[in-house]
């Protein structure tokens, strides 16, 4: 048979075999050391939570049943119900959207970046599209963001030859 019965600091409900009964245990809640009361102790309070005070309308002094709700099952039912208290606070659960790139340009003291575009990464499958992706970010970027395009030339080995070859770029310096 298990006996239930509350933390005396905390309140948490808890449940031991009865035949741990006198011994002292520490609170899983809170961790204070509390003794397991008798089994007689712990039925008394548990009766104690079933009955039904006059005033919730349990009996009335004629013998009567009181208001359905204050006699039903569910207001028998005793909750041990607590709010939990955090020492820090929250974490945020809904964070703040990022700031679109150009409005931080716009916004921020704009610190000098540098984007390079290489050649060799701009063929896809025979067609060059160098000059539409130097184009495409230059627009993203914006013209009176731009300090200075720059080319460059650089040296890499192909995959398919394995030979060293030359090919070009652009460096672009801007305010983002």
């Amino acid at each position: 048979m298990d006996l239930i019965f509350n933390c005396p600091k905390c309140g948490q409900e808890l449940e031991v075999d009865d035949s741990g009964a006198g011994e002292e245990i520490n609170c899983p809640s809170c961790g204070e050391a509390i003794r397991i009361p008798a089994p007689q102790v712990a039925a008394a309070a548990k009766a104690e939570s079933k009955e039904l005070p006059k005033a919730l309308g349990g009996w009335n002094p004629e013998g009567q049943p009181g208001s359905a709700i204050n006699t039903s099952a569910a207001a028998k039912i005793k909750m041990h119900l607590k709010v939990p208290v955090h020492a820090t606070p929250a974490e945020k659960l809904i964070s703040k959207a990022l700031v679109p790139l150009d409005v931080a340009a716009k916004t921020s003291d704009r610190q000098l970046r540098i984007k390079c575009i290489k050649h060799v990464d701009c063929v896809e499958v025979g067609h060059d599209r160098f000059d539409e992706m130097v184009t495409a970010y230059l627009t993203k970027v914006g013209e009176a963001n731009v300090v200075s395009i720059n080319t460059i030339s650089y040296s890499h080995i192909d995959i398919g030859s394995q030979k060293l070859l030359n090919d070009f770029g652009v460096m672009i310096v801007y305010r983002g």
